[in-house]
C-alpha cells in the first residue's frame, strides 16, 4: 500500500490537510460553543479515572475517533488525483485513523489527569480545546489519507 510521495506533492498535501483542519476546527468549535452554551465552568479533566463525569477530555475522545473514520472517507472521495480502489485501502484506513486518534487522546488524557488531577476550565476554553482537537484531527487524517492512497506519477 505504500505509494512515493515527492516533496513538492507532500508539501500540497500538507497545504490542502492544514485547510481542511482550520475548516473542521471551526465547524466544530461552532457545533461546541452551541451544545456548551449556558453552562457554568467545565471540568477539563478530573482526578479519577473511572469517574462519571463529563469532562473536555472525556468529549475530545470520541469527537477525535468518529471524525478519524469520516474525514478518512471524505479525503478520499474528494482526491481528484489518480488513486487506489476504495477497498481494500480505505477500510484499512479507517480503523488505522481511529485507533490512533483512539490511541493518541486517551494516552494525553490520562497523562495529563495523572498530572493536573481535576481541572476547570471556561466554556470558552473548553470550546477551544475541543476545536483544536478537531483541527489536528482533521488536518492529520487528511494528510495521511491523501498520502496513502494517492498513485504516483508516471
Amino acid at each position: 500500500m505504500a505509494t512515493s510521495v515527492t516533496s513538492t506533492d507532500a508539501g500540497q498535501i500538507l497545504k490542502g490537510a492544514l485547510v481542511s483542519g482550520a475548516i473542521s476546527g471551526t465547524i466544530n468549535g461552532i457545533i461546541q460553543a452551541f451544545q456548551l452554551r449556558g453552562a457554568g465552568p467545565v471540568k477539563l479533566s478530573v482526578d479519577l479515572i473511572g469517574a462519571d463525569t463529563r469532562t473536555v477530555l472525556s468529549t475530545a475522545v470520541p469527537l477525535a475517533v468518529s471524525l478519524a473514520a469520516i474525514l478518512t472517507v471524505v479525503a478520499y472521495l474528494t482526491l481528484k488525483a489518480p488513486k487506489q480502489p476504495f477497498w481494500p485501502a480505505v477500510p484499512w484506513l479507517i480503523v488505522k485513523h481511529s485507533l490512533f486518534a483512539f490511541g493518541a487522546l486517551v494516552a494525553a488524557a490520562v497523562v495529563w489527569q495523572r498530572l493536573a488531577g481535576t481541572v476547570e476550565v471556561s466554556v470558552a476554553t473548553a470550546v477551544a480545546l475541543l476545536a483544536v482537537t478537531a483541527g489536528i484531527v482533521a488536518a492529520t487524517v487528511n494528510f495521511m489519507t491523501i498520502s496513502a492512497v494517492v498513485l504516483p506519477k508516471t
